[in-house]
């Protein structure tokens, strides 16, 4: 068994995101971290991990970077998103904002610039990173590692393991030789592909930056992220089969122009190495991965998308992550014992994560199929003028998931509320005019208690960049 966390030797095995914010948060508090990535040093070697998704930095990322004091170093790379660009098929993009002014928005930043500042500030902070090394074979009877690469191949001893290896972690794997974890991953019948839109003449961006785009066309849709070198990462998401349009019947560059022509005629210009792109990019695919178990014992545990991998429509993944990391650190710093840190940590933990998971899987229906909806655009105004009213008690859904730090569980349930008082109040309206303010007001204060200002507090004091 694993000593007590106050030897201060902690194994993290990946330096992605969550590994290499958790090991500059534990760094800083005096523990003993190494960690170990399958890939080589991205600083040395460029970037392995491909193109992906953009990232969409929110209150519970930007808080947990504020305590590694990574902020800063961070944000010089984000672009602020307002809210969310929606384009018709028959034209004349409206912008939605998530939030009620420039205090509520959330960030844009590239999986590589991200993750190399983190690795940057973990090895400020003391930790020991070792590149082109993978985890092999654990003997969890002995303590003991088979880390293999780069020539390498050895047998290493390690009091305890934290597995911040994403979706396919090996150390996941590991565990589930010797215990019962009840890993089930469900895929989503829909995939991604991946294209960009270069900077227009002059270096400039083509098309808004401040917002996140999104061509919603019912079952599938188009987005695009902004990037600091005025370039936009564009996800075309369709389903896998079916009929037109899908993979199946998409199958290539040539036949996605035609898709572009017919049904995202604004974006085609936009995207002029579409044919290219589309036969080069894989298709992506998309999954809900839940465990029942994300410890052993003391020995190892698991978090971020190793324990618990979403889709990636409400942004979240990162977030949910990096809030992983600061509730882990803070409760190996008050247990008395690894064991006790982990089961504490997976107690408070798992609850948000599937909530987060549901939500994010409720999001895609949202973004594809009601955001150009005039019932949706009507709920949404309700929802803001509810909030005015009742500060503190109605808080919007996106408000409480992306500028608050309220437990994901805890806005999940809420939000379920909320919508139904939305649709009850809004119910054969076309109009605010006709809402009956009095009955809404006595159902909101009757099913929806105040919250505490602790758990709506945002981050203030970070140095954010101008919107471009």
């Amino acid at each position: 068994m694993p000593d007590s966390p106050r030897r201060g030797s902690i194994t993290i095995i990946g330096a992605g995101l969550a590994g290499a914010l958790l090991a500059t948060l534990l760094s800083r508090r005096g523990w003993r971290v190494e960690v170990f990535e399958r890939r080589g040093d991205p600083r040395l070697s460029g970037y392995a991990g491909g193109r992906s998704i953009n990232l969409a930095l929110a209150e519970r990322g930007l808080h947990a970077l504020q305590q590694a004091a990574a902020d800063e170093a961070v944000m010089r790379h984000a672009v602020m998103m307002r809210g969310r660009m929606v384009h018709p098929l028959a034209g004349g993009a409206e912008l939605q904002r998530y939030g009620r002014d420039d205090s509520e928005v959330i960030w844009s930043i590239s999986r590589a610039d991200l993750n190399l500042e983190l690795i940057d500030a973990a090895e400020a902070e003391g930790a020991v990173l070792h590149f082109d090394r993978r985890l092999e074979e654990v003997d969890f009877d002995a303590c003991t590692m088979r880390i293999v690469g780069d020539g390498h191949d050895e047998w290493r001893p390690f009091t305890t393991l934290i597995g911040a290896d994403g979706a396919g972690s090996a150390l996941r794997a590991q565990m589930a030789k010797v215990v019962d974890i009840g890993e089930r991953t469900e895929w989503l019948d829909h995939g991604y592909k991946e294209l960009e839109i270069p900077p227009g003449p002059h270096g400039r961006f083509r098309i808004e930056p401040n917002a996140l785009h999104i061509w919603p066309r019912d079952h599938y849709m188009c987005i695009a992220l902004p990037n600091e070198e005025r370039t936009f990462t564009v996800t075309l998401f369709l389903p896998h089969e079916g009929p037109w349009p899908s993979f199946a019947t998409v199958p290539d560059g040539a036949a996605a122009v035609g898709l572009f022509e017919r049904r995202f005629p604004d974006a085609l210009p936009l995207i002029p190495m579409l044919e290219d792109d589309f036969d080069r990019n894989p298709t992506g695919m998309l999954g809900t991965l839940t465990l029942r178990r994300w410890h052993l014992d003391g020995r190892a545990v698991l978090l971020g998308d190793a324990a618990h991998a979403m889709v990636p429509f409400h942004g979240q993944g990162m977030n949910c992550a990096f809030e992983d990391c600061v509730a882990l650190a803070s409760h190996l710093d008050a247990a008395p014992d690894f064991a006790t840190a982990y089961a504490a940590f997976a107690a408070q933990r798992m609850p948000d994560a599937a909530a987060i998971q549901h939500m994010a899987l409720e999001n895609y229906i949202e973004m594809r199929d009601r955001v150009d909806d005039a019932d949706y655009r009507l709920q949404r105004a309700l929802e803001l003028r509810l909030q005015e009213r009742h500060p503190g008690r109605f808080i919007p859904h996106y408000t409480m998931v992306s500028f608050t730090r309220i437990p994901y569980s805890v806005a999940l349930a809420r939000s379920q509320v909320q919508r139904g008082i939305l649709q009850r109040a809004t119910a054969g309206l076309d109009r605010l005019d006709g809402v009956d303010w009095a009955a809404v007001d006595a159902e909101v204060l009757r099913l929806l208690e105040p919250l505490a200002a602790a758990s709506t507090a945002r981050t203030t004091s970070l140095a954010l960049p101008e919107p471009l």
